[in-house]
């Protein structure tokens, strides 16, 4: 039987010495893989471009045959520079039978990017697979999930023990497994997707700019009939919010505020999303309370619930465009579109 081939995909912004140290990870754990590495640098226009191919020219790894980098003219966002990924062939022509999403800060360890690989192999109803990730200290990060409801955007803004024990099957964030077991959703930042799923619902909905690009995919997905899988045997080490920024975020940035919208709408439409925004402004009154009564800190951005509101309304009026998933995927090695078409 012929060998499963991978596509590892690192989207790169403006991190070119980060993207080539994932990448330098990435290829030690490909050196026994079928497949390569392919880094698209997503429109960075700061010279990272220039920067990742004399890094790799360097390292000598362009001769290889194992890597090649491509340049978006623009960046679309998370979800659009992964469908260039997805649109690309390997060098030979063919079209991988894996993609593997990873973060350019992110390292995958000993068989990590293999063990991905096997478990879809030997599970056929799993569509994709995410790896446990923790931090450069050995901190856990929690990457496996439930999908976002009215009542999770409730008991997660409240922040309250009694709420939460009342609605602890809504919580989005699971417990860290020991063995890998099925999920609504899991980061992206080490995400292994089966080819047949990517021709079976498109790509992302490129409508997200950053964030639940990934969770959209999965829900979509799991209407397909595929499912989602954490496998904690697979490690990642992640530095986290490289090129977003978002731990320095001063106020919560539009694109994150669509984001979450977007979502509610196209998963459960508009008067549901309507429903999840009202939960979130309960939830936090409810927390509102307890910081005026206990002196609990603060937990969201200043003025989150306010930048809230003020959004949802204004998308009432001028609501965001429909879905934009990529162009549907052809795998006829004929007629498969080349990565270049992109450009």
């Amino acid at each position: 039987m012929r060998a499963q081939t991978v596509l590892t995909i690192i989207l790169n912004f403006r991190t070119p010495a980060m993207t080539l140290r994932s990448a330098a990870a990435a290829l030690a754990e490909m050196e026994d893989l079928p497949g390569e590495v392919l880094i698209i640098d997503n429109g960075s226009g700061d010279g990272s471009f220039e920067a990742l191919q004399a890094g790799a020219e360097t390292r000598g790894w362009l001769d290889s045959g194992r890597l090649r980098i491509e340049a978006s003219p623009v960046n679309g966002g998370f979800g659009a520079g992964m469908n260039i990924g997805f649109q690309a062939r390997l060098t030979d022509g063919s079209v991988p039978d894996f993609y593997y999403l990873l973060n350019s800060d992110a390292f995958p360890e000993t068989d990590c990017i293999r063990t991905l690989r096997d478990f879809l192999q030997d599970h056929p109803g799993a569509g994709l697979a995410g790896s446990y990730v923790h931090g450069e200290d050995d901190t856990p990060h929690c990457t496996l999930f439930r999908f976002p409801t009215i009542a999770s955007e409730f008991e997660g803004a409240a922040r309250t023990g009694v709420i939460s024990r009342l609605l602890q099957h809504a919580i989005v964030p699971l417990e860290i497994p020991d063995q890998p077991r099925q999920v609504d959703w899991t980061a992206g930042a080490s995400l292994m997707i089966r080819r047949k799923v990517i021709e079976a619902v498109g790509g992302f909905d490129e409508t997200f700019f950053l964030y639940f690009e990934e969770t959209e995919l999965c829900h979509r997905a799991a209407r397909a009939g595929w499912r989602t899988h954490y496998v904690p045997q697979s490690t990642v080490a992640h530095v986290g919010s490289a090129s977003t920024g978002m731990k320095t975020w001063p106020r919560t940035p539009g694109f994150w505020l669509n984001s979450r919208l977007h979502y509610f709408t196209q998963t459960r439409g508009a008067v549901y999303a309507m429903g999840a925004t009202l939960a979130r402004l309960l939830g936090g009154g409810v927390y509102g309370l307890r910081r005026l009564t206990s002196g609990k800190p603060r937990a969201d951005a200043p003025h989150f619930y306010g930048d809230l509101l003020r959004h949802h309304l204004t998308r009432m009026l001028r609501p965001l465009p429909g879905p934009r998933p990529a162009k549907p995927f052809d795998t006829d090695p004929v007629h498969a579109p080349l990565l270049e078409d992109h450009k």
